[in-house]
């Protein structure tokens, strides 16, 4: 299971790579942001997505939010979760973080990927 959550400032993103990974076969549950809403506040959707993988470690999880940093913070609070953010780059970093972190939250930074690289990145980190 893949859980994806965000606020307005990945809606869009996450709409997106929802479609994305279900046509990868991938099953996926939204946690939100539902509708495009700028007084919506990344936590309230974040911190269900990270105890959905507290409580089923084998699962993963994508959030997004707009540098990705803050929406990580939050998911590591949660027992046995691992975030790491991404917002471009080397994607050594999606696999290392994989192979030697055993990351299962990937938070990206919506504001600075296009939707083309966040979806290489998704791809990248599911399949380490």
């Amino acid at each position: 299971m893949i859980y994806l959550a965000t606020d307005h400032a990945g809606f869009e993103l996450k709409e997106m790579l929802k479609q994305y990974l279900l046509e990868l076969n991938y099953e996926v549950k939204d946690f939100g942001a539902f509708e495009l809403d700028i007084d919506d506040d990344y936590p309230d959707f974040i911190r269900l997505a990270a105890e959905a993988v507290s409580k089923n470690p084998k699962d993963k999880a994508v959030i997004l939010g707009g540098s990705g940093q803050g929406e990580a913070i939050v998911a590591n609070r949660y027992k046995g979760v691992r975030a790491v953010v991404y917002y471009g780059g080397s994607s050594k970093v999606l696999t290392l973080s994989r192979v030697h972190n055993d990351s299962n939250v990937l938070s990206l930074g919506a504001r600075f990927l296009t939707e083309a690289k966040a979806k290489r990145a998704v791809k990248i980190w599911l399949e380490t």
